[in-house]
């Protein structure tokens, strides 16, 4: 026998729960994907519209963040100053898409937020 050891007594069990943890964990991670999967179809079906130009160029996104609308004031149209209609464009679809991934992030934080008793992380399993 090991020193300290007293006949018929079991080591103590160092791993705190060991494999009951590891599937509660495992449970709550499998949870966490079917809402998360829940939550990117219902993002995908939302749409963020943005203006740039005092509303001269109007972009609609879809929570895929394919652009579903683009209205240009025919004003804002002039031949001979593409590159400001171009900005506008750009500065527009860009605004979009910060939104719709601001919202994305919100989202998923509120689910992965609710981590509670897995330290913060997920549990040490890389993620």
């Amino acid at each position: 026998m090991g020193k300290g050891m007293k006949a018929g007594k079991k080591p103590k069990n160092r791993n705190g729960g060991g494999a009951k943890d590891m599937q509660k964990q495992l449970k709550q991670l499998q949870a966490m994907q079917a809402e998360m999967e829940q939550k990117q179809a219902e993002l995908e079906k939302k749409e963020i519209t943005t203006t740039a130009g005092g509303g001269a160029v109007e972009v609609t996104i879809s929570g895929k963040k394919q652009i579903t609308s683009l209205n240009i004031d025919k004003d804002v149209v002039d031949p001979d100053d593409v590159e400001m209609l171009q900005d506008l464009v750009m500065a527009a679809v860009n605004e979009a898409i910060r939104q719709i991934e601001e919202l994305e992030e919100s989202e998923m934080n509120s689910i992965t937020g609710n981590l509670g008793g897995m330290g913060g992380g997920l549990g040490g399993f890389g993620f």
